[in-house]
């Protein structure tokens, strides 16, 4: 289980924290409108209203407590910034904010903060399901029961072919393809050998794609 820090609670800071939580992680949410808080309380560890550019707020909440700190806030691109600031002061470890433009990125990423999102091109889902693994690279969710993940190989796959591994009867996992430096192999046979830095993209159910997560 992992510590989160969510501050904006609209449809994509909502979206992040409620699919952390459902994921069986610990997430404060913080946000300026009562009603939003009042909302979605309920489906997180811990809500609370109060302004996230006050500086008192932040050092009161130990942002070096928690794994990840996710800016979700809406279009204050200067708010967003002032709080990544203080983020970076108070010693978060590490810190996803979303973006409204190429330039607000820069300015973010400038400040210190580890890893930007836009909206328009990442859901709150799959951005959740990224930040609880370090191992799986991109989660693609197909329907509410099936997925596509991509997974960095981990120790005990290397020097294996995929013969060897029988990720099916394992995992119950699909390899789709396999992803080796800059080049991808869509059409890997039992005999493909995992190499280390391989990146498997494989389809499955979700409850077994979380058993691998468990796993990797």
């Amino acid at each position: 289980m992992k510590q989160f820090l969510i501050i904006g609670a609209g449809r994509f800071g909502g979206s992040i924290a409620t699919t952390l939580y459902n994921m069986g992680n610990d997430v404060l949410i913080i946000d300026d409108s009562e009603e939003a808080i009042n909302q979605i309380s309920g489906s997180v560890t811990h809500a609370i209203q109060g302004n996230a550019a006050d500086e008192r707020l932040i050092s009161t909440i130990g942002a070096n407590n928690f794994d990840v700190c996710v800016i979700a806030m809406g279009s204050d691109i200067q708010s967003s910034i002032l709080v990544a600031i203080m983020l970076k002061e108070a010693g978060a470890r590490y810190i996803v904010a979303k973006a409204q433009n190429e330039l607000h990125a820069k300015v973010l990423y400038k400040v210190g903060v580890d890893k930007i999102v836009f909206p328009e091109r990442d859901m709150g889902a799959k951005i959740a399901q990224s930040l609880v693994s370090s191992n799986i690279m991109d989660y693609i969710e197909l329907s509410p029961e099936y997925s596509i993940v991509e997974i960095t190989a981990i120790k005990e796959w290397i020097g294996k072919n995929l013969l060897e591994l029988n990720m099916r009867a394992k995992y119950g996992i699909n390899i789709m393809a396999i992803k080796k430096g800059a080049s991808i192999n869509i059409s890997p046979t039992a005999l493909t050998v995992i190499e280390e830095g391989d990146v498997l993209i494989v389809i499955g159910h979700n409850s077994d794609l979380k058993r691998l997560e468990k796993k990797v």
